[in-house]
């Protein structure tokens, strides 16, 4: 049996504890990072003084959460955050959420909810971050780099030769949430990370309410009743009740509304539409619910956002969210950036994921 008691303790010492290092059911280590419980009305201006989605399953609230530090690898068929590893890709949603649950009770895929009041953190904090999002370097900061792990081919028709994904936590301070190296890294780029308990069903928007896709008995497979519709006046419902929240796509803008007029995309991956998370509109006589701007699926305020991307398909019958951009996507990546275009089933070299562990579950 392996022994990481001192490793755990000098990651606690190194920052001041806002990381530690949490074991899985065979011993083996994650280096993570604890999100205190949020208020929304601390991250959004305006907002109501209500404990933020993320940290409430079963009605229960959550004092504290974890995420990984880093994006994951996967070893024996389990997740692991650990630093100076190349992210691990070419897995589908499901192989993600697996990897993540063969570790134990309590652990789970990113929910949706969690990384959206991260970056609605960083964004109310000025630490927007920065990373490798183009070809192993900063679009706007081209000084700042990190270990490249693979490389474009010498053929390829698009920066032959030059570094693509990036060792984890490599890159300096400020490619991580908080500019400080006991953050969370690379949010912004590297690969694409999958997240759970969110998606598009034709355009729908469904949740698994808060955080309960982080319980190991949620069900998020395409056909479960766990998924949930929002009202305009944020409340639940089932799916393909009258009056939900959609994505329409008018004049080039991702518009909230009740009614879809204009289809993009088709069942193929990587079809649809998209423009700055920023530019997200709601349709006439719509008010953009909290629950919506909580979960970061449409702006909180009119600027700030730094050309992350949104993207979506409103015609497919389902699409599961991938965050955060990849190395080549400049600057439309970054946390706020989402892209609702692929199956469940999609997988390549610029996807990969990171678990995060809810106690008690």
């Amino acid at each position: 049996m392996h022994n990481f008691d001192d490793y755990k303790l000098a990651i606690e010492s190194i920052t001041g504890g806002k990381n530690t290092v949490l074991f899985d059911d065979v011993g083996m280590p994650s280096v993570m990072v604890a999100i205190p419980k949020m208020f929304s009305n601390t991250i959004i201006d305006g907002a109501n003084a209500t404990v933020h989605p993320a940290f409430v399953v079963d009605n229960v609230e959550k004092a504290k959460v974890y995420l990984s530090k880093y994006i994951n690898i996967i070893s024996g068929d389990r997740a692991y955050s650990l630093p100076l590893k190349d992210p691990r890709c070419y897995v589908t949603f499901q192989q993600s959420l697996d990897a993540c649950r063969k570790k134990g009770a309590g652990w789970g895929l990113t929910p949706f909810a969690l990384w959206s009041a991260i970056a609605l953190w960083c964004k109310k904090n000025g630490t927007m971050p920065h990373g490798n999002n183009n070809w192993g370097k900063d679009i706007d900061y081209p000084h700042e780099n990190a270990i490249a792990m693979t490389y474009e081919s010498a053929s390829s028709s698009s920066h032959p030769g030059e570094p693509n994904r990036t060792a984890t936590g490599s890159g300096p301070a400020s490619w991580y949430h908080d500019h400080t190296m006991a953050g969370i890294a690379d949010l912004n780029g590297n690969v694409w990370e999958w997240n759970a308990g969110m998606r598009l069903a034709e355009g729908e928007i469904q949740v698994i309410p808060y955080g309960n896709c982080m319980k190991p008995t949620c069900n998020m497979n395409t056909d479960s009743t766990e998924w949930k519709a929002i009202k305009a006046d944020g409340s639940l419902v089932d799916g393909g009740t009258t009056g939900t929240l959609k994505y329409d796509y008018v004049s080039s803008k991702p518009t909230i509304c009740t009614t879809i007029t204009n289809k993009v995309g088709t069942e193929e991956n990587g079809t649809g539409g998209g423009n700055t998370f920023e530019s997200i509109v709601a349709a006439s006589g719509i008010t953009i619910p909290q629950l919506i701007k909580e979960l970061a699926l449409a702006p909180a305020d009119a600027s700030g956002y730094e050309g992350d991307y949104f993207y979506l398909n409103n015609t497919a019958a389902e699409r599961v969210p991938l965050r955060g951009g990849g190395w080549d996507n400049e600057r439309n990546a970054g946390v706020f950036n989402c892209n609702l275009r692929y199956a469940r089933s999609n997988s390549n070299s610029s996807i990969g994921f990171r678990s995060a562990y809810y106690e008690g579950l």
